[in-house]
């Protein structure tokens, strides 16, 4: 069974940063793709930044130049560093693994506000 746990959600100010971690448990391919999605309410979820097993990362042109998605596979881990956060970016952020099959994390909620 696989699992994600994610944290480094919180409250932060605009111009702010946070890094988000999610821990991938379990059956994991070595091939696969790691991200990260975000839904804010009456919104649909939308990707922020994914990254493939030895590929680039890509990024929603909304979070160009200020998210950062790394990932360290010998921890089955990704992380998505967050700088000069704005009050758009508050959402509720997934991660996600796919690996022929997909999975979730329960999500952890980003705010920013002032």
């Amino acid at each position: 069974q696989v699992r994600l746990v994610e944290s480094g959600g919180g409250l932060v100010q605009p111009g702010g940063s946070l890094r988000l971690s999610c821990a991938a448990s379990g059956s994991i391919f070595s091939i696969n793709v790691m991200g990260w999605y975000r839904q804010a309410p009456g919104k649909q979820r939308e990707l922020v930044a994914q990254i493939a097993t030895g590929s680039n990362p890509n990024y929603a042109d909304s979070v160009k130049g200020r998210f950062t998605i790394s990932r360290d596979n010998a921890k089955n881990t990704v992380y998505l560093q967050m700088n000069s956060l704005k009050p758009e970016d508050t959402a509720v952020y997934y991660c996600n693994l796919r690996m022929g099959l997909e999975y979730w994390g329960q999500g952890t909620q980003v705010t920013v506000s002032s």
